[in-house]
């Protein structure tokens, strides 16, 4: 299957689907000399895991990582990265029922179009699992950019509606301890009024989407290629690629529409720009600012309620999804989108240093 590889010069391809044996990633590209171990890819996949959060699955995956490949007393070699994840609480016999019949919203009818086959347990290849692999390789693209300075944050803004108080994040500072909370939510009371939206969602046997913002901190002018690999391009391709986000912004994203061109511009003075409405990058290419994006997640497609669907007959049914699910992406979607966001960095930071060495 092609398109499961992501990157030029940074490149990661993953593998392995919902309930197969494993699921890793093959990281090439990687510079010698690099810090890393297993604690660092494995802070990154806990944050992914299910919390005590009523949106979460009840799926338990340990998704302990193991370091195959290309990395030797603690470094990195500059060889490729073979990372593994196994799958330890895999259960595809609760998905037999419905390995003839395409859920509402899945990607079944799809797959099947296009290899005249699929793999029924879970999904398979398209199933959110897969991004526990992009976050293991996006750790290790995470201790490169760590390395220029660049610190890339995600959290969540709304879900369901509910969205946070932004009167109440008045600096980066505030953003940092999003942590605090199992939503990774900066606004504590929003997150509680999620909790309970998530909790009525559940109980009605339905699921909700959300809001994702990512900041990218520290970056330094002159990342991107022109034209066809701008960074703004490439950023939105890489979490356009996360299953369940339909849109992308960057900057001030739709609502530039609405502006004029008087108000839309950074203009620009002695101590930098004024403004930052083009969120960090112009003409493709990063400014030196803060790198603003917002990612748009649909709601999670396996839900109890009744739905009606056709089965791989063409006979029309009904059915309603049991098993263990999410009730929202969020907040397991959160390090997806960073992991994303660091790989796309790490890929352009080293294409930047070719050019410098050329």
């Amino acid at each position: 299957m092609a398109g499961n590889t992501i990157g030029s010069i940074f490149r990661v391809t993953t593998w392995g689907e919902s309930h197969g044996e494993a699921l890793g990633a093959v990281v090439d590209g990687c510079p010698p000399g690099i810090n890393l171990d297993t604690k660092d890819i494995q802070e990154a996949l806990d944050r992914r895991r299910p919390s005590g959060v009523v949106s979460s699955t009840t799926r338990k995956e340990a998704d302990k990582v193991e370091i195959l490949s290309g990395v030797f007393e603690g470094k990195t070699t500059g060889t490729p990265i073979s990372l593994l994840i196994r799958n330890s609480g895999a259960d595809p016999s609760a998905y037999h029922e419905l390995k003839d019949i395409f859920r509402p919203g899945q990607g079944d009818f799809t797959y099947l179009q296009k290899y005249g086959l699929r793999d029924w347990r879970g999904g398979g290849r398209a199933s959110g699992r897969e991004t526990v692999a992009r976050v293991a390789a996006g750790a290790v693209a995470q201790r490169i950019i760590a390395k220029a300075g660049i610190e890339v944050l995600a959290y969540t803004t709304a879900i369901g509606g509910i969205e946070i108080n932004r009167d109440k994040i008045t600096s980066y500072k505030d953003l940092r301890k999003v942590h605090a909370n199992n939503l990774f939510c900066p606004d504590p009371q929003a997150a509680t009024f999620m909790e309970v939206k998530l909790e009525t969602a559940r109980k009605e046997g339905d699921s909700l989407g959300g809001i994702v913002e990512i900041i990218v901190h520290g970056c330094p002018a002159g990342l991107g290629e022109p034209v066809f690999d701008k960074m703004d391009a490439d950023l939105a391709k890489a979490l356009m690629s996360i299953g369940s986000v339909k849109a992308v912004e960057i900057g001030d994203g739709i609502n530039v529409a609405k502006m004029k061109g008087s108000q839309a511009n950074d203009q620009m003075t002695k101590r930098g720009f004024k403004t930052n409405h083009a969120g960090g990058i112009l003409a493709g290419i990063t400014n030196g600012e803060e790198i603003f994006l917002r990612v748009y997640c649909k709601p999670i497609p396996s839900i109890a309620k009744q739905q009606q669907t056709l089965n791989t007959k063409g006979k029309e049914k009904t059915i309603e999804i049991k098993g263990r699910h999410d009730v929202c992406v969020i907040p397991r979607i959160v390090p997806v989108c960073e992991a994303m966001i660091n790989i796309v960095l790490a890929d352009h930071l080293l294409r930047q240093k070719a050019i410098a060495n050329e």
